[in-house]
């Protein structure tokens, strides 16, 4: 989706903060509640329709059965740029029988191959140990060649391998209903709402079950990384922050037109772990001179890609034809962070959200600074945000829509205008009165 990087006009500032403390932000809606809103917020995972499979072996049986939704972000070379291809998991994808296998005791491991598309599969392969089995290997063979998917390439076929971390006890079912991400070399894989079981004993899936643990302890990691160090090590007084930054014009063009109308300024807030085991806090206003920018449409799904610097951000808008509205419903980062950062990279992706909403037809609108949680340490901060998804015509913006934080914002003016003008008119009143009482002392001659 993106074209080359610029990278002239550098608006990043690094800022130093207090480590966190004992009272992390909140939790993403879909770790709270319990299971039942796990559950929810799992089926909300961007109304993407998980896909079953099964795996049988020569007498019929059953060894291999999964359940997931799977989304896809490729960045390819065409004849003058890279550009970012953003997909799922179509519906039609089918398990391939001559490349999936039950295996062999001690001879061979069961292996998963789903096929979609033209020439593309995802492979998956169980190994096994002791009193546990997992996804050892997970690999992606996709074929440029694909116009559908990768308009303007210039072909090849490619592949991408990972290890997981993917594991669950023998005879219990792997469940993770958070959205998880695998990076490999130009290729980002998200796994969401995941069921699956290798060496089934009964031809189904088990009813005891192994939980990932981004479902069992969304928060107990930031808890206990953020208290091991007291404040006084890591203090440090936080310099000016950048000012706003400026607003851009981004648009996406499909096969019926312009899908995509989006005019904002973005900015990307990161914090991270340094060396000296101090907190810092990276700050990028994307230059929209020097940022690339392109996308994708279909019928209710749009994705916006952006590039600026060595940062990434796809927008994923989905239609909700139920409600005829359409939302903002995943973003996902990738970023490099300073030198002076434990680790080299920032990534992360969330695919549950439910911001800039309106209607088809019409426009949202944003005066006010909106924060996009991305994770804990992540986030999208969007100002002055107008955008209109789908429906756009004459790549004109519709009637607008204004966003809640807006409308407060006007509720304590006129609360005071009201307040005001009930005063002046008291006092009027008032002035009114005490001149006829005057008048009412004196006869006339």
């Amino acid at each position: 989706m993106t074209g080359e990087v610029g990278v002239r006009g550098v608006s990043r500032a690094r800022l130093q903060r207090p480590q966190r403390g004992a009272s992390p932000a909140p939790p993403p809606m879909a770790r709270i509640g319990g299971r039942g809103l796990l559950q929810a917020a799992a089926m909300l995972v961007f109304l993407q329709i998980s896909s079953a499979f099964e795996v049988k072996d020569e007498s019929g049986k059953v060894c291999i059965i999964a359940n997931m939704s799977v989304s896809f972000s490729v960045e390819y070379p065409t004849k003058s740029h890279l550009q970012v291809a953003n997909f799922t998991l179509p519906q039609n994808a089918e398990v391939l029988a001559n490349k999936s296998t039950c295996g062999k005791e001690n001879a061979s491991a069961p292996v998963l191959a789903i096929g979609f598309g033209v020439g593309h599969l995802l492979e998956m392969n169980f190994t096994k140990a002791s009193k546990q089995y997992r996804v050892e290997e997970l690999t992606f063979y996709y074929n440029l060649s694909d116009t559908t998917l990768f308009p303007n390439s210039t072909g090849g076929a490619k592949a991408v391998s990972h290890k997981t971390d993917i594991q669950a006890k023998m005879d219990t079912r792997y469940r993770c209903f958070s959205t998880s991400q695998i990076n490999m070399s130009n290729v980002i894989i998200t796994l969401s709402n995941v069921t699956l079981e290798a060496y089934l004993v009964n031809n189904t899936l088990s009813k005891n079950e192994t939980v990932c643990d981004a479902d069992v302890t969304p928060s107990t990691t930031a808890v206990t990384t953020t208290t091991s160090q007291t404040p006084s090590t890591t203090s440090q007084a936080p310099t000016t922050p950048p000012q706003n930054p400026v607003t851009g014009k981004y648009n996406v063009t499909g096969t019926n037109g312009t899908c995509v109308l989006a005019h904002m300024g973005l900015q990307l807030n990161v914090t991270y772990h340094r060396k000296d085991g101090k907190t810092g806090l990276d700050v990028l206003n994307f230059d929209p001179v020097n940022t690339s920018f392109s996308g994708s449409c279909e019928n209710s799904s749009a994705f916006l890609n952006l590039t600026f610097e060595r940062t990434r951000l796809v927008f994923h808008f989905l239609l909700n034809t139920s409600t005829d509205k359409f939302f903002l419903q995943g973003v996902s980062v990738n970023t490099t962070l300073p030198s002076e950062a434990t680790a080299s990279t920032f990534e992360a992706v969330n695919n549950s959200m439910n911001e800039l909403r309106a209607t088809v037809g019409n426009s949202y609108k944003c005066n006010a600074e909106e924060k996009l949680r991305v994770t804990d340490d992540g986030s999208v901060n969007v100002f002055n945000a107008w955008v209109q998804v789908f429906k756009i015509d004459g790549n004109r913006f519709g009637a607008v829509e204004e966003c809640q934080l807006d409308e407060n914002n006007m509720v304590i003016p006129i609360i005071v205008g009201a307040a005001l003008a009930g005063l002046v008119l008291i006092v009027l009143i008032a002035y009114l009165i005490g001149r006829k009482r005057s008048h009412a002392g004196y006869q006339t001659i």
